[in-house]
């Protein structure tokens, strides 16, 4: 065991330098070839041409981060192996994702996927939610940067700013000039790598350890080995349950309506290919999950009888990983630099995918707006200033992250109580056609004010649990042991909440201290926040739009509603799916949508030909710009007829005559 840290060799810096390299490569290429990232559709969204394989590879991407790297395993590790449940939910969640929100987001062809919220609510509820996303992707880039940094600077010796400052420009730099394409291509290649990192730790480490069945058999006496729980009580860290219940509604809550995923799946040329994209990330996050266990598994048969941490070679649980690297990779030239390239793609990667969707939220939320009558290519290089921008201000929260002392963990939290409410919101939206303006915005404020209530009650009254014993027997006697080291969660691992900080020693009592009557919430499994989040939110928007007069189905835009019977309960009679749709004008096509908005414009005063704009194709919730009541994109054929009569262009559906058969 490595009791001194190991720093990194002259092939290291070679491995490391050259993913840097190709990355930025691949942005110099995307912005000198194709339409040179020109105009917005092809900067923010990739011209709707991508092919599979890169959307899929991106979405993976920006799932597997740098903190899931390093603190996945290290959660194995500590807390055994229940972990790999979270790829039984995450393959329910892709599968809800693929066949009820995507062909929403897709047929009404926004940019910003919170454009949705201004037309099926208010402009009040789209802006608060865009806030808290810009908020939110900002504080989480920032310590996405800084997290893995200060982790390998521990143990590696790497220089912790100059790799903030590195990686920040480097990502800012290809994301900026080569767009969407450049940052899927990227997102692809960095997938490569990190599979090429835990292959590496797990092979290697396996063969430390005595073999695979060395390492089932310590992980089994160590009490790491728990793959089923039906504990009910919702206090347990991960059981069964939480896991299946809250670990997708909290996956939803990342695919399904999160700008930086779904601009990804709108870039594909059809629904069908975006649909098969999330299908194939399937097999992606089972495996990525897979490393992770084995990896904990692996380090735990490393030091079952002698944990870094008590012994206090390391200070916090996130540099478990870079430790074991350096310890069983280290006499490897090039071996630590491959494991520490994984580890910043995964923090290019969620970077670069959160600078994109940032710059396409703050262009159609407060840029156009503000300017509305610029041309395409201006549009196209504010979006590549908002992308430097957003990109030198992550770079920023990265300094501030360090200086945040106890609060670190609280911002944490706060990054997994703002995708519940958002979750919320879409979900009254798009399956409670009855829910009016008031109640989503009454149920998103009140659902945010409960999820922050119980999150940041988890960091000021910390609860104890039960976590799997750890030993120190077989570390050399004349080595020191850390006997006061507790078991604090690191900050940087956003899924644990501070839930289980505690004052406890390995052999000592918990430290009585006051908790407040409601501390019971506090005690909930962090997985299902989330959850709670989404449900309240649904529930008082329901009850609020009552109180105020429910939304009349029969007037909403059919298109702003996922026909979620007609999805799953397919093979039902007409008249049942009828009576199930309350209303809502499924089935009627296009032309429905079109009937309402006629109806719209003709009930309000509009200035002169509006109405005629909206007759000849001219919607007045897309993003494109119409001159002369008509759209100002060229049409092809009897493109602009079919749309007259109903049939939206972007719509799968097919078009014979200019009318939906």
């Amino acid at each position: 065991m490595a009791a001194e840290p190991l720093y990194f060799g002259v092939w290291d810096y070679v491995v490391f330098s050259a993913m840097l390299c190709v990355s930025a490569g691949i942005g110099v290429y995307y912005a000198c070839t194709g339409g040179k990232q020109s105009t917005q559709r092809e900067f923010l969204v990739a011209d709707q041409s991508m092919p599979t394989l890169p959307v899929m590879m991106s979405l993976l991407a920006s799932f597997i981060s740098a903190i899931t790297v390093l603190a996945a395993p290290a959660e194995v590790y500590s807390n055994g192996t229940m972990f790999w449940f979270f790829a039984v939910s995450g393959s329910f969640s892709m599968v809800l994702v693929a066949r009820l929100f995507v062909p929403t987001f897709y047929n009404l062809g926004l940019t910003s996927t919170y454009e949705y919220l201004e037309i099926r609510f208010s402009k009040t509820v789209r802006l608060i939610c865009t806030v808290l996303f810009v908020v939110n992707m900002l504080v989480y880039m920032g310590l996405v940067l800084y997290t893995p940094s200060l982790a390998l600077n521990a143990v590696t010796g790497l220089t912790l700013w100059g790799s903030v400052l590195g990686m920040g420009l480097v990502c800012t730099f290809y994301t900026a000039l080569g767009g969407m394409k450049a940052v899927m291509w990227t997102d692809t290649f960095q997938v490569v790598v990190m599979v090429a990192g835990f292959l590496a730790v797990i092979i290697q480490g396996t063969i430390e350890a005595g073999g695979p069945a060395r390492v089932w058999e310590l992980n089994r006496q160590g009490q790491r080995l728990e793959f089923f729980n039906f504990d009910p009580d919702p206090r347990v860290r991960h059981t069964t349950w939480n896991i299946l219940v809250g670990g997708t509604f909290f996956r939803c809550s990342m695919y399904a309506v999160n700008q930086a995923q779904v601009q990804r799946y709108l870039s594909c040329p059809s629904i069908k290919k975006a649909q098969h994209a999330l299908y194939w990330n399937i097999p992606g996050l089972v495996f990525f999950i897979l490393f992770a266990v084995l990896s904990g598994m692996v380090m735990y048969a490393r030091y079952y009888d002698c944990d870094p941490k008590t012994m206090g070679y390391i200070s916090s649980p996130d540099q478990m990983m870079p430790y074991f690297v350096m310890d069983i990779l280290g006499k490897f030239p090039g071996m630590p630099g491959l494991f520490t390239a994984c580890v910043f793609s995964g923090a290019l990667s969620t970077m670069s995918s959160g600078l994109n969707a940032l710059a396409a939220v703050a262009l159609d939320d407060f840029a156009k707006p503000c300017f509305p009558n610029l041309s395409d290519e201006m549009y196209t290089w504010i979006s590549k200033g908002l992308a430097i921008l957003f990109g030198l201000l992550t770079i920023l929260m990265a300094f501030i992250a360090s200086n945040l002392g106890p609060v670190f963990s609280a911002v944490i939290s706060l990054f997994g109580m703002i995708g519940g409410p958002i979750l919320g919101i879409f979900v009254l939206g798009m399956m409670f056609p009855c829910a009016n303006k008031w109640g989503g915005l009454f149920g998103l404020l009140f659902s945010l004010f409960i999820s922050l209530w119980i999150g940041m009650g988890k960091v000021v009254w910390p609860m104890s649990g039960w976590k799997p014993p750890i030993s120190v027997d077989g570390c050399s006697a004349e080595l020191p042991v850390n006997v006061t080291a507790n078991f604090t969660t690191s900050p940087a691992m956003p899924t644990s909440t501070a839930r289980y900080i505690t004052t406890t020693t390995p052999a000592g009592p918990t430290v009585d201290q006051y908790y407040p009557p409601e501390s019971a919430l506090y005690e909930l499994s962090y997985v299902y926040l989330g959850a709670v989040a989404t449900v309240t939110c649904v529930i008082v928007g329901l009850l609020v739009s009552f109180l105020t007069g429910s939304q009349d189905p029969k007037e909403v835009d059919p298109r702003v509603i996922v026909p979620f019977y007609d999805s799953v309960f397919c093979c039902l009679p007409e008249s049942w799916l009828r009576w199930l749709r309350c209303g809502v004008r499924h089935g009627e096509g296009e032309k429905a949508a079109v009937d309402i908005e006629m109806a719209a414009v003709a009930s309000e005063p509009s200035p002169n030909d509006e109405g005629t704009k909206t007759q000849n194709g001219c919607n007045k919730h897309s993003p494109a710009a119409c001159e002369n009541g008509t759209s100002s994109e060229p049409l092809p054929n009897d493109k602009e007829t079919k749309i007259q009569n109903g049939c939206d262009s972007h719509s799968p559906t097919t078009c014979e005559n200019g009318l939906k058969i």
